[in-house]
């Protein structure tokens, strides 16, 4: 099991309902930046850590770089969401998640689509295969 699994999973139930409360107070239909900066307002309310940029290592083939990282939210350096404002989730959005998660090595992912008329229809959550082994 991933060391961060328990603690992500616990944050992931927190972040589903800090979503849902975002969506309840504004609706759907804003920019992605703007619900982003909503769901970050609303875990400093919740006492909940988080970050939008992080340095990681990237390497190809023997090479590594130290490179900054922007992402849509990290909430306690152990689950990643992804703000979304489209018609509905396409596979290349679940890779891009995928691909973050296992850049900033987080067991949990989540894809929050602020374009439904209910926020519980527009919640996916990811897990880095083996995480939860």
């Amino acid at each position: 099991m991933h060391p961060l699994y328990p603690k992500a999973d616990k944050h992931s139930h927190e972040a589903i309902a800090a979503g849902i409360e975002v969506h309840k107070d504004k609706g759907p239909g804003l920019n992605e930046s703007i619900y982003e900066w909503y769901l970050l307002r609303e875990f400093d309310l919740r006492q909940i850590p988080t970050a939008t940029q992080k340095q990681v290592i990237i390497s190809y083939k023997g090479f590594e770089k130290e490179e900054p990282l922007r992402f849509d939210v990290l909430v306690d350096d152990c689950l990643l969401i992804e703000t979304k404002l489209v018609e509905r989730i396409l596979p290349v959005h679940k890779a891009q998640l995928m691909t973050y998660m296992r850049l900033l090595n987080v067991p949990i992912g989540l894809l929050f689509n602020f374009n439904v008329p209910k926020m519980t229809n527009g919640v996916s959550r990811l897990i880095l295969p083996g995480a939860n082994l």
